[in-house]
């Protein structure tokens, strides 16, 4: 095996293990909330809230400050840095005392993980050019499973243990994976020849943006990732809408949606990963933002929740479609000794969305109804899908293996010609 294909599987399962790690305390963290209490007298639902987007608000910040350093000093050091302090920021997370001091480490938390963007930059610079979309889909394969498992783990978990032990089980996992990234990966990582100075960090975020194509594909991440974000506060109170008054199901069916959506995402992303390394990333992209376009349409008008979950599993698809091909296309557009730049921008990107869907989503059910969120990603995506049409080029490594595909059916073709030419003229 090559060692950029051990790098990979190696990194592959220690990002299913950190999802489950991370997605497990979802279902009952506002629970947890509610458990500690307020010392402070501000109100359980605000915490509920605010222990979700202080993460992804620190994330937002901290993301292209670590992908520089990435750059700098090691791809490898990150992934170990967003693992190991992840173990000990949700260890401490068991010995909160109350829902205040949860949001804080929440917030530090984001500050000092990241380990998607750890990942995929590790990634980014290890594996060959043309296997790229093969890799991204891997890596997205290991935190599609991670996040289906999470959750169920997650309600296991507390129910039989409690809220506390969770997170330990958290940490244990997040420092196996790092353990494990340790004592397996080995990065052939070749630092600049000048270590530049702190001050150009806006310097090397500014080189990155002004690449027409990179700034393209980073406005349809933040458009995908905020339009799957939609859905999460008010999907529970779809299927209330749809279920009769007197059923007390509505948690099992949403998880059991989200499941489903999560496995028909796995089952696509190395699919169209390794079908973006033949025919394009881009077109990849485009029509699997289509098919989630055209998935999130119809959910408006669903009459039972099972059509609704046939269709977020259709979405489901779209979406494990279109994460990888992205990724695939940063990877493409830049150079290996930038990924870490690239992808932690991503990351801060991505992390802005969930910031974002949230407050958009509600407002939107409030004005117009719950089911005008499904007709609002819808739109969305069709968006993306025209932007990707009309502005975004194919790379530049996929144009060159094509032209170089070309010159060799070419040069064959004429080969061919001669000698057969050469054969009449003999016989």
């Amino acid at each position: 095996m090559p060692a950029w294909q051990r790098t990979l599987w190696i990194l592959f399962f220690s990002r299913m293990v950190t999802a489950i790690g991370f997605s497990i305390i979802f279902p009952f963290l506002p629970l947890y909330v509610a458990h500690l209490g307020s010392s402070s007298g501000l109100s359980i639902e605000f915490l509920a809230g605010a222990v979700f987007s202080a993460q992804a608000l620190t994330m937002m910040i901290a993301s292209p400050f670590w992908g520089t350093i990435a750059d700098r000093y090691g791809r490898k050091l990150m992934v170990q840095r967003s693992m190991f302090g992840g173990a000990f920021i949700m260890g401490m997370m068991a010995f909160a005392i109350n829902a205040e001091q949860l949001v804080l480490l929440r917030a530090i938390q984001g500050l000092i993980t990241g380990v998607a963007s750890a990942t995929n930059a590790l990634v980014a610079s290890t594996v060959p050019r043309h296997r790229m979309g093969y890799a991204m889909g891997i890596i997205q394969l290991g935190a599609w499973i991670g996040t289906a498992l999470g959750p169920l783990m997650g309600g296991i978990f507390s129910d039989a243990f409690g809220f506390q032990y969770t997170f330990l089980v958290t940490a244990f996992l997040l420092l196996v994976a790092g353990i494990l990234v340790q004592f397996g990966v080995h990065e052939e990582f070749q630092p600049p020849s000048k270590v530049k100075e702190a001050n150009n960090f806006l310097a090397d975020w500014l080189h990155i943006l002004n690449i027409k194509s990179v700034s393209l594909t980073f406005t349809l991440s933040f458009m995908s990732h905020l339009g799957r974000s939609f859905l999460l506060p008010i999907a529970p109170l779809v299927i209330i809408s749809l279920l009769p008054p007197q059923a007390k199901n509505a948690a099992s069916i949403t998880g059991l949606m989200t499941g489903i959506a999560s496995l028909s995402g796995t089952l696509s992303a190395v699919y169209f990963g390794r079908l973006g390394d033949r025919i394009g990333h881009r077109q990849v992209f485009i029509g699997g933002a289509l098919v989630t376009a055209c998935s999130y349409l119809p959910q408006a008008f669903v009459s039972n929740v099972w059509q609704l979950i046939a269709l977020q599993a259709l979405a489901g698809a779209g979406a494990g479609s279109i994460l990888p091909s992205l990724s695939a296309l940063l990877a493409t557009y830049t150079k290996p000794d930038e990924a870490g730049i690239v992808y932690g921008l991503e990351n801060s990107i991505m992390a802005s969305s969930r910031v974002i869907a949230p407050l958009i989503s509600s407002a939107f059910a409030l004005w117009f109804g719950l089911r005008s969120i499904f007709i609002l990603t819808a739109v969305l995506f069709f968006l993306a899908v025209l932007l990707a049409i009309r502005f975004l080029s194919p790379p530049s490594g996929h144009e060159q293996t094509t032209s170089h595909s070309t010159h060799v059916f070419k040069f064959r073709r004429v080969h061919s010609q001669n000698h057969s030419a050469l054969s009449k003229a003999l016989s």
